[in-house]
């Protein structure tokens, strides 16, 4: 029997024992909190632009974010430009119909397909990039996906980096990032130099039903490690909208929490925003980028710097390095090897949707997001000895759950709605390959073009299966899947690799510091430099990957 802590004990109350009016009461002082905050952040936003600043950092997501914070305080002068603004704190922001189904916050271009048809990638430009509206979950890579893996249809390549080296950095980001979770229970938790910053987010009745039947079928249930502000003194109010949703109390683990808001209080970091950077000039040589042309408001301005980094996300930041071209670099910067652009990755992800044994309408205002398994992570079995993947319960979508049904399953839609109300989600995500074929482009008339065919289909089929029926096995049903492996069908929130890190230049855009073969002060810092994807969700090795730069960064400066 599991012991209740005075943690357990205080978010239990908020899951249970509050009367409306105790949550009125907490969200009214949560809320006076943020606009203290807020009101105190007003006063460090509008420091005076200059023309030129020791180091300008180009995105404000989990790289460049963490980066500026990191940098602060070396006494030099730092800029992070910024292509959107901050998110709106709002009720809108916990609405489904604005945030889900309208998809009111996705401020992105539309992008073409292989065939040149457009799509909304559904992709946000805001202070803290795409994590504004992720699920807060922060799993380290095994050990082992820093190596070679062989896999059932090819390689993941090793990274020009290990665990070892990534080990201190990974911590540093928990506790960075707020990490909630618990050590000991995942079969394939790397070594940890020590245990989780914070306790792990306690699972709701339903969730804790799932894993222990699951449990009981032979299955090894892990607490998710999320990046939540739960613990004492946080305003994390453990609500059930998290994944996919703005926090409206700002109270999950990102950037612009964790990071940017911290380090504006440095009189050396400015932040520029709604400025889309255009393009990156070099010398004369075509070895040093000595300027940035950025446009505000639709007005240009070039600003120099001495030295440049690239954090605008996996395919922005191929994006800018060929809108940078010249003479001296024809395919556009760091792109000698021919691989800017290649190589995109994006997980191949099915979302299994599961009614529980009693058939009862769930509860709406439970946080989900607590249990994953890992248990097929390296093998498929004896029979099937390639990984195969992770598997995660994810976040509470609503009155959007529906969606999550396939086509055609559950009749009406006021039947489907109902039926989905009935049912758990989760995620069984597998590692995609990283081929040269699937790229990010810019056709001649300047659109973004993602080509994409997924890969590793085999042992994605596997894992499904696989769950499928160790559910039914622990008396789950009826089950239903939903592939989500077309590019068209979101972008890729986990994509990653279109500028590779690595040893060889002839392979690879950027060295093992993330900086560029062949330009002295240029570097990338997003999930862009990733040789492989891994099977987890990419935020916290973005984290630690920019802490990483960062020290060796400190050097040059």
């Amino acid at each position: 029997m599991e012991l209740e802590t005075p943690f357990d004990q205080r978010v239990r109350g908020r899951l249970a024992g509050f009367t409306e009016v105790a949550r009125a009461d907490e969200m009214k002082a949560v809320l006076q909190d943020l606009e203290r905050e807020n009101r105190e952040l007003a006063q460090f936003l509008d420091k005076p632009q200059r023309d030129r600043y020791d180091v300008v950092i180009i995105g404000s997501g989990p790289g460049g974010g963490t980066l500026a914070h990191a940098l602060r305080g070396t006494g030099k002068s730092i800029l992070l430009v910024e292509r959107g603004d901050f998110l709106p704190q709002e009720p809108a922001n916990w609405d489904t119909d604005t945030v889900l189904t309208r998809q009111a916050y996705a401020n992105t271009e539309e992008w073409l397909g292989a065939q040149g048809v457009p799509f909304n990638p559904y992709h946000y430009y805001y202070v803290g990039g795409l994590t504004k509206l992720y699920a807060a979950t922060l799993l380290r890579f095994r050990a082992e996906d820093f190596g070679e893996l062989r896999h059932e249809d090819g390689i993941s390549p090793a990274w020009p980096v290990n665990y070892d080296e990534m080990e201190p950095y990974y911590a540093d980001a928990e506790r960075l990032y707020l990490a909630h979770g618990r050590t000991g229970e995942d079969p394939t938790e790397p070594y940890r130099s020590g245990p989780f910053p914070y306790p792990p987010a306690p699972v709701p009745p339903e969730v804790r039903d799932l894993r222990d039947r699951l449990g009981r079928v032979g299955l090894h249930p892990f607490a998710m490690p999320e990046g939540i502000a739960l613990m004492s003194g946080g305003r994390c109010l453990y609500c059930a909208f998290c994944d996919s949703y703005p926090c409206r109390v700002l109270a999950k683990g990102d950037p612009e929490l964790c990071c940017i808001r911290p380090a504006l209080r440095s009189p050396d970091v400015s932040l520029m925003r709604r400025a889309k950077a255009l393009r990156l000039e070099t010398d004369a040589t075509g070895k040093e980028v000595v300027a940035v042309v950025v446009e505000q408001d639709g007005q240009r301005r070039r600003i120099e710097a001495g030295l440049f980094v690239v954090s605008a996300g996996t395919v922005n930041s191929p994006v800018l390095l060929f809108r940078s071209a010249s003479d001296r670099h024809p395919h556009g910067l760091a792109n000698s090897s021919r691989t800017v652009g290649r190589h995109y990755m994006r997980h191949d992800i099915t979302v299994l949707m599961a009614q529980a044994p009693e058939g009862h309408l769930l509860p709406q205002d439970h946080f989900w997001k607590t249990v994953g398994f890992n248990d097929f992570y390296f093998s498929g079995g004896a029979d099937y000895p390639y990984p195969l993947g992770t598997v995660q319960v994810i976040g509470n979508y609503h009155s959007w759950m529906s969606n999550l049904l396939p086509e055609g399953f559950g009749g009406s839609a006021e039947e489907r709605s109902r039926t989905a109300a009935k049912m758990l989600p989760i995620f069984n995500l597998t590692e995609d390959l990283p081929r040269a074929d699937n790229r990010v482009e810019l056709t001649d008339d300047d659109r973004i073009r993602v080509t994409y065919q997924a890969n590793n289909l085999k042992s994605h089929t596997r894992l499904v299966e696989t769950m499928t029926a160790k559910l039914k096995e622990a008396g789950y049903g009826p089950i239903t899947a939903k592939p989500l492996i077309r590019v068209e069908q979101g972008g890729g929130y986990h994509h990653c690799g279109t500028v590779r890190m690595g040893d060889d230049p002839a392979t690879s855009a950027l060295d093992r510091h993330c900086k560029a073969h062949g330009l002295e002060n240029l570097y990338v810092v997003d999930a862009s430099c990733f040789p492989s994807a891994s099977a987890c969700n990419p935020v916290l090795t973005i984290v630690a990957n920019s802490l990483r730069v960062a020290d060796h960064l400190k050097t040059r400066l």
